[in-house]
């Protein structure tokens, strides 16, 4: 039978289809300026870090003595270093260290920390006590002073600092996993699952799992910033990128004891971090009021 709305020329109600949980959220989030400026400064991040040997200038490790210490110019836009290299090209080499160290590290503390939250929140009992307790352990110690050791450890590399600085994030995804599935698990559809004869894994990772997943992506976006930060801060310290790797933090190291007759070695590496930081956390901001389903963007 026809509709007064299919009569009328328009769209019958039955053909129009609901849209995606994706889609609203993606809807709402490039409804938020701050989300869609810093997708814009991370997309152009990323465009520069892939095309780095097309972007940069010059060769970002091939010293010029000739014209070291040269102020930033049309030749040199951002200056050049100690020993002459171009800090543009520096920077544009460094973004690919540093934003790959920022994703994989939250990828390393994501996947091992929702899997042991998840497997703590829903078994609970002795389970639940014994990873909890390790991981307050962990959390005992500040995040940068349990990388610093773990990167002591491991040896100074860019490896390394992934590592640490990924297992230093462990904590902080399992306890907000636990949470959110220790109030998921007590919904009618796990006790539906449950009486269907679905297993505990399926209804772990196949319902449980699926539904927790908002404030994961929303606490990994904005630890991405942080993860970052750490890498930079190791690499500072002399525990990362390894000379004559360009890396942001091991440029800014480079560029300290030169402050007063060369600023632009630290200046234009601390603003490349501040940047990128302050562009992520935007994004994860407006991912998180993209997802709660209690704002209306």
């Amino acid at each position: 039978m026809e509709t007064a709305a299919s009569r009328a020329g328009g769209v019958p109600t039955s053909r129009v289809k609901p849209e995606s949980q994706l889609g609203m959220t993606v809807t709402r989030l490039l409804r938020i300026q701050g989300a869609v400026i810093g997708l814009l400064a991370i997309g152009i991040m990323v465009v520069v870090a892939l095309l780095a040997p097309m972007v940069a200038p010059y060769d970002p490790i091939e010293p010029s003595p000739s014209e070291a210490f040269s102020s930033p110019s049309p030749r040199h836009l951002m200056g050049t270093d100690y020993i002459g290299r171009d800090i543009l090209s520096q920077l544009v080499y460094g973004a690919r260290i540093s934003l790959r160290t920022g994703v994989l590290s939250v990828l390393i503390g994501l996947v091992l920390g929702s899997v042991i939250g998840l497997i703590s929140g829903f078994y609970a009992g002795m389970v639940d006590a014994v990873i909890m307790r390790l991981m307050d352990m962990m959390l005992a110690f500040p995040g940068m002073i349990l990388a610093l050791s773990i990167v002591s450890v491991l040896g100074p590399s860019l490896t390394n600092v992934l590592l640490a600085v990924g297992l230093a994030m462990v904590p902080l995804f399992a306890r907000l996993v636990r949470g959110s599935v220790l109030s998921e698990k007590e919904k009618v559809y796990i006790e539906a699952a449950r009486a269907i004869g679905s297993s505990s894994w399926r209804i772990a990772f196949r319902h449980i799992l699926p539904n927790v997943v908002a404030p994961i992506l929303v606490m990994g976006t904005l630890n991405i910033g942080r993860a970052i930060i750490a890498g930079a801060a190791l690499s500072f310290l002399g525990l990362g990128a390894q000379p004559p790797t360009p890396e942001w933090g091991a440029m800014l190291a480079g560029g300290r004891s030169y402050l007063r007759d060369a600023w632009w070695m630290s200046t234009f590496p601390g603003l490349a971090i501040f940047a990128t930081v302050l562009a992520i956390n935007m994004v994860g901001d407006g991912l998180r009021d993209a997802l709660d389903p209690r704002l209306r963007v």
